[in-house]
């Protein structure tokens, strides 16, 4: 199904947890969280026998959990 060497990628796009393997768009997916999207894109890479690879996101700014 795949040529073995595309890692199947997990990255923040938009406020979502997506997964992404080149050239496969059927195999992509959105998350909400990160925890989500990692678990998943582990899932698809074992069973393809191809490496995961997570971005980090940058920061965005926007202030998600305020310490009181």
């Amino acid at each position: 199904m795949t040529d073995g060497t595309s890692p199947v990628v997990t990255r923040s796009n938009r406020g979502q947890w997506e997964n992404h393997l080149e050239g496969h768009p059927e195999l992509s997916g959105s998350f909400a969280s990160k925890e989500e999207a990692v678990d998943a894109g582990r899932t698809v890479a074992d069973d393809l026998g191809v490496h995961h690879v997570v971005e980090d996101a940058g920061p965005t700014g926007a202030i998600t959990d305020e310490q009181e």
